[in-house]
């Protein structure tokens, strides 16, 4: 069983997805690190009412990224994690955890790439008033969700969807398809 870490910046429900995942049987991985950027997020108190050890930082206590990312570094080599999941991270990774990570770092993300990379991807294509969206599991490079895709699913968007109705819908295939998608790659 590989020891990973996830990556989260707000509510967590992706964070979630993965733990409870993890805790069953036939799980390839144990979520043995939570890391978070913003101090009071959501994710903080899932993480803490279910044993997950969190790792929290402010960025803006840091001059670089190259610092704070030495710091994370350091705990995930304190905690010998295995693997990165983005899961909500609102940072790109830098060089410091790409090079030590380069391989094993995945992220999530709420379209089809490369339609919507960035912020508020359910927003942009609910703008664009697209029929087809979806979810994206990629490898993480230095670019903003650039990565090489590991797996998508399509989500359809009806004419009676909201922004909140389809971000529902997306969060359900999310929850299915990341645990999914993380065992099949951590299996060897």
């Amino acid at each position: 069983m590989k020891k990973i870490a996830v990556f989260a910046s707000g509510n967590g429900t992706n964070f979630q997805a993965l733990l409870e995942a993890s805790r069953k049987d036939q799980s390839k991985f144990e979520v043995a690190l939570m890391v978070c950027d913003k101090p009071g997020a959501k994710v903080i108190e899932r993480a803490e009412d279910r044993g997950v050890p969190v790792f929290v930082f402010n960025p803006k206590e840091y001059g670089s990224k190259n610092a704070f990312e030495k710091e994370i570094l350091k705990r995930l080599e304190q905690d010998q994690i295995e693997f990165i999941a983005l899961a909500g991270y609102m940072r790109l990774i830098g060089e410091t955890l790409l090079r030590a990570y380069e391989g094993r770092i995945v992220n999530i993300h709420p379209s089809l790439l490369p339609a919507f990379p960035g912020k508020d991807a359910i927003g942009q294509a609910f703008d664009k008033r697209v029929k087809i969206t979806g979810v994206t599991i990629h490898y993480v490079d230095e670019g903003m969700d650039t990565g090489p895709i590991i797996d998508q699913e399509a989500v359809r968007v009806e004419e009676t969807d909201t922004r909140d109705s389809l971000q529902k819908k997306i969060q359900q295939i999310e929850h299915r398809l990341y645990p999914r998608v993380l065992n099949e790659i951590l299996s060897d």
